[in-house]
């Protein structure tokens, strides 16, 4: 991301009021290269799940839920394992071929002021994490009596 791209957020502010906050994280998600730098893994999906609902499905296929961390502060949510074992030797067997990758991670996710998350589920290999949209009163649709 080039600054002329950036300019349009700064070619906005003047005819906008209180969307500082939002222009600032959006320079700071693609004025660093910070979405070009991560890598596909681990894929993940984000699903609507109602109207002011959503969750976040990260597939972790060969990890379980000491091997993942789930951190949300400043409005950054991530993903990232803790530790990898790198042994080859199990309690099974020796791997004779690895296909399923357990290698270090860190998936970020940029979450909205009005967004909350509300907790993590890993199950059958699929990290689902969900979070709520809190719309406040004065946000909320109102009807105006006319006098």
């Amino acid at each position: 991301m080039t600054s002329k791209d950036l300019s349009i957020f700064n070619s906005l502010r003047p005819f906008s009021i209180g969307f500082d906050d939002m222009f600032d994280q959006f320079e700071n998600m693609l004025g660093n290269g910070a979405l070009t730098m991560q890598s596909n893994y681990p894929p993940y999906n984000i699903r609507k799940t109602g109207k002011d609902n959503y969750a976040i499905e990260v597939a972790l296929a060969g990890f379980n839920k000491k091997d993942v961390e789930v951190e949300f502060e400043d409005n950054l949510l991530t993903v990232k394992t803790k530790q990898v074992n790198k042994s080859d030797n199990t309690a099974d067997g020796e791997i004779i071929h690895k296909g399923i990758s357990q290698r270090q991670f860190a998936r970020s996710f940029t979450i909205a002021d009005d967004v909350k998350v509300n907790g993590a589920e890993l199950k059958d290999g699929l990290l689902t994490i969900s979070c709520e949209r809190i719309v406040p009163e004065h946000k909320k649709k109102k009807l105006i009596e006319i006098k």
